[in-house]
């Protein structure tokens, strides 16, 4: 995908040069950022027109509370062990894909 995007960039200023001016623009991407671990905590809440599930998850040695938009409850067994994909934002997270182990 990156690789992709690097040749159309470079096509598109190549492209480009005899007009004069140069302009990019874009939007920084902040990534997909995982967590993994057993689901202890799951709870639904709904203020001020945002809906959150707040889940936690316990691992070996650490505990994880993860905050994501609208009601995420029924990707979240209680005692099940979990492997989350997510899109980081506030007030909450965008939930992409979640395993069950």
């Amino acid at each position: 995908m990156n690789r992709l995007l690097v040749v159309l960039v470079v096509a598109c200023l190549l492209m480009t040069v005899s007009c004069g001016d140069i302009f990019v623009r874009g939007a920084i991407n902040p990534g997909t950022q995982s967590a993994a671990g057993t689901v202890s905590i799951v709870q639904f809440s709904a203020s001020s027109g945002v809906s959150v599930t707040i889940i936690t998850l316990t691992g070996t040695s650490t505990t994880n509370t993860l905050n994501f938009c609208g009601d995420q409850r029924t990707l979240f067994p209680v005692d099940k062990q979990v492997q989350i994909n997510f899109t980081p934002g506030q007030p909450c997270a965008t939930v992409l894909t979640v395993t069950l182990f």
